[in-house]
């Protein structure tokens, strides 16, 4: 700590040491990562570390200086010690300050030499090295670094091989049991994905107790849940910003995050999602665009907790399914619709197909899809014609059911979609083609509508709050148009099978249940 502590903030008012300007809690986390070393055996007994803290709490500033300390500290001759950045500029905002509290102290100076070019500081007895670089797979190949430290994590969730690339990098801990992992993070400015997900997931259980690692420690600076589910929206008064900025009143103004609160309150739903996500490190849900789809405001309030597949066709008098797909760049969606035989509500499930060409052509689109899967939500082919018999299992069962009224389908759409519901009984004016464009209108208008009013409630998938907030509406006239052209690169097919779905389901489709007489004969 007296190293960390001596160490130079040079891009503040007369250069103060860490000692003299940083807050307690910079403290208590450093301490925390020195702290957990074994001397008598040179093992780390706490190995990996989360920091999830808000915009400008002076992450990449602690990040220099913890990792100058763990070069100070080094005693293993050759060693390496890797910050690892998803960009230049990021890379750039580390290496900076670190080499700033090199070349402002005279003893650093001499014990260290700065590679600005390199953005490499290397120990001039040791030889020991610390690297700043900005990742990819070249960058981070055959790394035996000691220390690790990851900046951004967020930004990794969008690439489809960080995964991999993170192993490598930290790979060369096998053989260091010195060294220590390091993960810093915003929060990201769109639903987390890939393996920032996954570590956010993993670590936020360790923090809450649900899984026992001794060896990781989560200090992630959120909101209570309570807090984010309470109408009266405590998150956002001035006075409850503290709890995600530790750093208030030093690196970060209440003043500033109150003014441009309230200015991000008088814009664009999207605006004040990213606010809250950077300076108040609120999770976004849905990533609401300009010209979103009206109902995307009344998706997540619409899920259902604990609504299935199964429970719908238990809890339906009739269902209805709309299926929607394109090519091979193009996702396969499935909708299924219940109408409750006592609340009379419309109830859906929604699922999808992903071949691998998709993951190939949209690369950063293949992590999120993982997560889908890893979900359950959507299944990626491993083999050609696997949607096909799966969506065909999916239509025998619910056909078998007794309680499907119709299929939805696109007139234009793949010829596979309906082979599998023919094969599985599903033939005739059973299967209906739901025309497209601007004759989708009312399907679209009663969606909203019902999601708004309560009518229609899901199965809160992540999928499909994704597809949601993909959707991009077009008026044209007096209708309104979603299309897959509309939504770009993004992918919306199992949205437009929920709105074929919906198009039957606003036909008041009569009960398909069997009747009593039926019953009781097969009694």
């Amino acid at each position: 700590m007296s190293v960390f502590k001596s160490l130079r903030v040079v891009d503040l008012s007369g250069k103060p040491t860490f000692g003299e300007c940083a807050p307690q809690w910079v403290f208590d986390f450093v301490a925390a990562i020195f702290g957990a070393l074994n001397p008598e055996t040179a093992t780390r007994l706490i190995e990996e570390f989360f920091l999830l803290i808000a915009k400008k709490n002076t992450k990449s500033t602690l990040a220099a200086g913890i990792m100058v300390t763990a070069l100070c500290r080094n005693w293993r001759y050759d060693n390496e010690a890797l910050i690892l950045a998803p960009t230049k500029e990021v890379a750039d905002n580390s290496f900076t300050p670190a080499a700033g509290m090199v070349e402002a102290d005279p003893e650093l100076s001499a014990l260290f030499h700065v590679n600005a070019n390199l953005r490499e500081i290397t120990h001039r007895t040791t030889n020991a090295f610390l690297k700043v670089v900005a990742a990819d797979s070249d960058t981070v190949s055959g790394k035996k670094a000691a220390f690790v430290l990851v900046d951004e994590l967020w930004l990794f969730g969008k690439r489809a091989n960080a995964d991999a690339m993170l192993k490598e990098a930290t790979g060369g801990l096998v053989s260091r049991p010195e060294g220590f992992v390091i993960y810093l993070s915003t929060q990201s400015d769109e639903p987390p994905a890939g393996v920032f997900k996954s570590k956010l997931d993993y670590f936020r259980e360790v923090r809450d107790g649900g899984i026992i690692d001794r060896k990781k420690l989560p200090v992630l600076y959120e909101f209570p849940p309570a807090m984010l589910e309470d109408e009266g929206r405590p998150y956002l008064k001035p006075e409850n910003f503290y709890i995600t900025n530790p750093n208030l009143g030093r690196s970060v103004r209440q003043e500033w995050l109150a003014d441009k609160l309230e200015e991000e309150k008088r814009g664009p739903k999207e605006g004040l999602a990213l606010f809250l996500a950077k300076h108040l490190n609120v999770e976004i849900g849905m990533r609401l665009r300009a010209n979103r789809w009206a109902g995307a405001d009344h998706w997540e309030a619409a899920a259902e907790p604990g609504l299935t597949f199964e429970s719908i066709l238990a809890r339906s008098e009739v269902v209805v399914m709309g299926a929607d797909g394109g090519g091979l760049d193009d996702l396969l969606g499935l909708s299924l619709k219940g109408r409750d035989s006592v609340t009379k509500r419309t109830l859906s499930w929604h699922h999808a197909w992903a071949r691998p060409e998709v993951l190939e052509r949209r690369k950063s689109e293949a992590p999120r899809f993982r997560d889908f899967a890893a979900a359950g939500d959507m299944t990626i082919t491993s083999r050609p014609g696997q949607d096909a018999e799966e969506l065909e299992a999916i239509f025998r069962r619910v056909n078998d059911s007794g309680l499907l009224w119709k299929l939805g389908v696109d007139p234009a759409g793949v010829g596979a979609i309906v082979t599998a519901a023919n094969n599985a009984g599903i033939e005739g004016d059973r299967v209906v083609g739901i025309s497209q464009g601007w004759k989708l209108n009312g399907a679209i208008k009663t969606m909203e509508r019902d999601l708004a009013d309560g009518v229609e409630r899901h199965c809160g998938q992540p999928m499909m709050a994704w597809c949601v907030s993909n959707a991009k509406a077009e008026q044209r006239g007096n209708a309104v148009t979603i299309t897959k052209q509309a939504a770009g690169t993004a992918k919306i097919d199992p949205l437009m099978a929920s709105f074929n779905a919906t198009a039957l389901m606003a036909m008041n489709p009569p009960a398909q249940g069997k009747s009593f007489w039926e019953t009781a004969a097969a009694a």
